[in-house]
């Protein structure tokens, strides 16, 4: 089973589990500020649930690259969408600071 470490957890999960629910349904804390009630819920369009991501995970989908070519994102960065991603192997998420998760101040990392 794959391991999903984030701030200071590890996280066992199925292969192919979508990291954003993976992280909410263990008590990591996925937004920043007011996005923690305005976001897409999921489906891909706000950007808001965007992590650095280091492991083996799913390639990015259509939506994801859709919506990180598109300020305040760009699709050069190493941020995924969380809501888009599948678990593949074991991964390390580290969250950033801005409503999106753009900024280069680090929020929290996968030690904590």
């Amino acid at each position: 089973m794959p391991k999903v470490l984030a701030q200071g957890k590890t996280i066992e999960c199925n292969a192919r589990a979508n990291l954003r629910i993976i992280l909410q349904d263990n008590g990591i804390d996925l937004y920043n500020g007011g996005a923690k009630l305005i976001n897409c819920r999921g489906i891909g369009s706000c950007g808001t649930c965007a992590v650095k991501v280091e492991g083996e995970v799913s390639p990015a989908n259509w939506r994801d690259k859709a919506r990180r070519s598109l300020p305040p994102h760009s699709p050069t960065t190493e941020l995924r969408l969380a809501c888009q991603t599948e678990v593949i192997g074991d991964v390390k998420i580290t969250k950033f600071a801005g409503f999106w998760g753009q900024s280069s101040q680090i929020l929290w990392t996968p030690e904590g």
